[in-house]
């Protein structure tokens, strides 16, 4: 009787790649969902259901304006773009055996569940729920490199006189992998687009310190009913002052991982494909509303995504590095 052919930890289960791909479809769809909703914000009949919320309980008691409801969807639906487009990238890594894009895309998945809301919710509660698959078996087993059906272990073999090392002859190493220029460029880029957009906001801080007024006039130009819907001065610096300090945040966390994917640390890699990507994104949805000076960040991160993917890079991070020469 033949030997029975049993699963190896190597051959990914249906459920994996049925998750993968049904994340990824889902999310652009979520993304071109968004874009629709942008476009027809302010549309006529989209003012009007907004204003028919307002006029009955629950909508009328929440005390805000119909702009008001209209740039919590906006930001709602700006949020909902990046998370999908991160869930896409996280998606994609999920075929290969990530476990940190498994444990990104399950984070990930709360927010796209609530945000995704405003574009109907049924794709991006769909996307946001596959996540879960991910953790059952046989998934969690692939993930974790276990067969559950162990096959039968040969005999140690010896090993032959010839191959064992002799005393004071240095064993052969492999050559060390050489780092693809991609990796590189992607790195230099990243470097070169966090600092730039660091010092903006440094420099918009700094100015908003100084003159507060000026950021004022030109906010209540563009929406001059603010107050009355209870926005105080005070509560729009302190809201800038938040967003300025949180993209600070996020471009010293995204120069950091540069040097990780330097080091060849993956997960790293994993991390900074996911924040490039959700940096395309809003720069792509900021460019549409007319934010034009973000299409230099969106052309960064395009490339950067387009580098950090590339099969030589792939295969860089997943050959584990050469073994050092002894010491001697």
């Amino acid at each position: 009787m033949g030997p029975v052919s049993e699963p190896t930890p190597n051959s990914r289960p249906r459920q994996v790649t049925l998750v993968a791909w049904l994340t990824m479809v889902g999310s652009a769809f979520v993304v071109l969902l968004v874009f629709d909703r942008l476009a027809g914000l302010h549309t006529l009949d989209t003012r009007q259901s907004v204003e028919k919320f307002l006029a009955e309980p629950p909508g009328s008691d929440l005390g805000v304006g119909v702009d008001g409801v209209l740039s919590a969807i906006r930001t709602l639906a700006m949020v909902a773009a990046g998370c999908a487009t991160a869930a896409a990238i996280l998606g994609y890594q999920v075929l290969r055996r990530s476990r940190s894009a498994r444990l990104g895309l399950t984070v990930l998945a709360v927010p796209l569940f609530f945000t995704g809301m405003v574009t109907g919710g049924f794709v991006s509660s769909l996307v946001a729920a596959s996540a879960v698959m991910l953790w059952l078996q046989p998934a969690r087993d692939w993930f974790d490199g276990v067969t559950r059906q162990a096959a039968a272990v040969p005999a140690a073999a010896s090993v032959p006189a010839t191959a064992q090392p002799r005393a004071g002859v240095p064993v052969p190493t492999a050559p060390a992998q050489p780092r693809p220029a991609g990796v590189t460029v992607a790195c230099t880029l990243t470097w070169i687009a966090t600092g730039f957009t660091a010092l903006g906001m440094i420099a918009t801080g700094v100015l908003l310190a100084l003159e507060p007024d000026t950021l004022l006039d030109e906010v209540h130009r563009q929406n001059p009913e603010l107050a009355t819907q209870g926005v105080s001065d005070d509560l729009l610096v302190g809201v800038t002052f938040a967003m300025i300090a949180g993209i600070v945040l996020w471009c010293a966390s995204a120069a950091v991982l540069a040097v990780l994917v330097l080091r060849r640390t993956e997960w790293a890699r994993v991390v900074l494909i996911v924040s490039t990507a959700t940096a395309a994104a809003l720069s792509l949805i900021g460019t549409a509303i007319g934010a034009f000076l973000l299409a230099l960040t969106l052309v960064a991160s395009v490339v950067t995504l387009a580098l950090l993917l590339r099969p030589e890079a792939r295969a860089w991070f997943s050959r584990p590095p050469g073994p050092r020469p002894p010491a001697g």
